[in-house]
């Protein structure tokens, strides 16, 4: 089971690494769900993480709130995802989502701009309507994207609650694509949701017992 420390800026991702943590979201700004963190964090961010052996993947996101973009704001995302490739990251993470479906062709876009690098669909994807998911899940992984960050449901109900919905996705991904299971999960339960899920990565900000 792969452990994925999400991170505000470089708080604690020293500590979780060596708490068993693999592979670290780098955020800015986590009360709001995570933004994009600035330059200078990401290019300290991969230096300290590849020192430790682990591996980044970098929030691309200008904003909280929702999840639809504009033209300037697709720029600035392009921007922020070359930082990261020239810095050495591993990844990038993103999701676009507008009136409950898949932002298309914006979508696109970041994944033209992010080829070659490792690429997460965020938790925008619970924004998605949920009778639409499955087939969303087919289109995302025809773009090359490895994985889904989800609740499977509202923030507002435990994750435990959320499983018949993730084992359905799980079944709809058939291993074309990784369902990441994140918001809720901790130390003390991440073993019983991947074995409840058979996935192969947890995420969270206490994934790890620091």
């Amino acid at each position: 089971m792969l452990r994925e420390f999400c991170a505000e800026k470089l708080v604690g991702v020293a500590e979780a690494l060596r708490a068993g943590a693999q592979r670290i979201e780098l955020c800015d700004d986590l009360s709001v769900g995570g933004v994009s963190p600035t330059d200078e964090v990401i290019a300290q961010a991969v230096e300290l993480v590849h020192g430790l052996g682990g591996t980044v993947m970098v929030m691309v996101r200008p904003h909280g709130g929702d999840f639809a973009y504009s033209d300037a704001e697709l720029a600035e995302m392009e921007r922020v995802i070359g930082v990261a490739r020239t810095a050495g990251a591993d990844g990038i993470v993103f999701g676009c989502t507008r009136d409950g479906a898949l932002d298309v062709w914006a979508t696109q876009r970041l994944v033209a701009c992010g080829a070659g690098l490792d690429m997460t669909f965020h938790m925008a994807f619970d924004e998605i309507d949920r009778e639409a998911q499955p087939q969303v899940l087919s289109t995302l992984a025809g773009y090359g994207i490895s994985r889904v960050l989800t609740h499977g449901g509202s923030l507002d109900v435990p994750i435990e609650q959320c499983l018949p919905w993730l084992r359905e996705l799980v079944h709809a991904a058939e291993g074309r694509i990784g369902i990441m299971p994140g918001g809720g999960i901790t130390w003390r339960n991440a073993e019983h949701i991947y074995d409840e899920l058979g996935v192969a990565e947890v995420h969270g900000t206490k994934i790890v017992q620091l």
